[in-house]
């Protein structure tokens, strides 16, 4: 005979309760397990994460000093440099290491191991609505600096372009080429309250741009859609503003999963 009763587990967020169904066998008084929640294994990029800081550990490395290269780095990790990368924009966006073009990868601080997965697991869920509010605030933004822009707008728009196209011809990611052309775009609205919005988000937006610059060829495209938008704005055209940031934003919010990443070896 079998008696099958259902126990009630904690659950998912939403309140909401899941029962793994038990099979009693009261013959052998075996139990069985008709259903049985998954053991979930730490995604591609949290392991490479803790490797990583362990390697900090390991090399006693402190504030200040280089990893070693990324080819070395990748080969001593058995993983592809696609894949490394991956997880060292991981640690840049919460501020653990620096990547500087022609000087390799600096360490900045040494967190908690938890501390690090907790802040950029945070980070994920939030990207979403960071790219929501992004597109909220920055599209109106373009479409007002269209019919409001000054000469003074446009020649700090220029600027902006110039630095970031230089940026990126030597082989930089133009994170400040972009942040000044953003603000750039941000001042020619001339909208106080707009202006103070796009301050209160500064920080998870800076974090979405190193994440999305750092994405293969995403930079030149970035600079490509920032002419277009610069273009309409010129231009006094408000809807095609309108209709090139959005199009830019959707750029932004296209960043590759680490457990996408490629896995062949460099």
């Amino acid at each position: 005979m079998i008696e099958r009763r259902a126990v009630q587990d904690g659950g998912p967020p939403d309140g909401g309760h899941r029962a793994n169904v038990i099979e009693h066998t009261t013959e052998t008084g075996r139990l069985r397990l008709a259903s049985l929640r998954p053991v979930e294994r730490p995604r591609l990029y949290e392991q490479l994460v803790q490797r990583l800081l362990g390697l900090v550990h390991e090399l006693q490395l402190a504030p200040g000093d280089r990893f070693p290269p990324e080819r070395e780095l990748a080969t001593s990790l058995d993983v592809s440099r696609a894949t490394l990368r991956q997880a060292l924009v991981a640690l840049e966006v919460q501020g653990v290491v620096e990547v500087r073009h022609g000087d390799g990868t600096i360490l900045r601080a040494v967190p908690p191991d938890d501390a690090v997965l907790d802040a950029f697991r945070a980070h994920e869920r939030r990207l979403p609505d960071v790219i929501d509010a992004r597109m909220a605030l920055e599209v109106r933004i373009a479409e007002l600096a269209a019919l409001r822009r000054t000469d003074e707008d446009l020649a700090e728009i220029d600027a902006a372009l110039a630095f970031m196209e230089e940026q990126i011809r030597r082989g930089d990611r133009g994170l400040e080429g972009d942040e000044h052309f953003h603000a750039a775009v941000t001042r020619a609205a001339h909208s106080a309250l707009l202006a103070d919005l796009m301050k209160a988000i500064a920080a998870p937006i800076s974090e979405s741009r190193v994440q999305s610059l750092s994405q293969q060829g995403r930079p030149p495209r970035s600079l490509r859609s920032h002419r277009q938008i610069a273009e309409a704005i010129r231009a006094g055209n408000a809807r095609g503003a309108v209709r090139r940031m959005r199009a830019h934003i959707d750029l932004v919010g296209k960043v590759a999963l680490l457990e996408d990443a490629t896995r062949t070896k460099p």
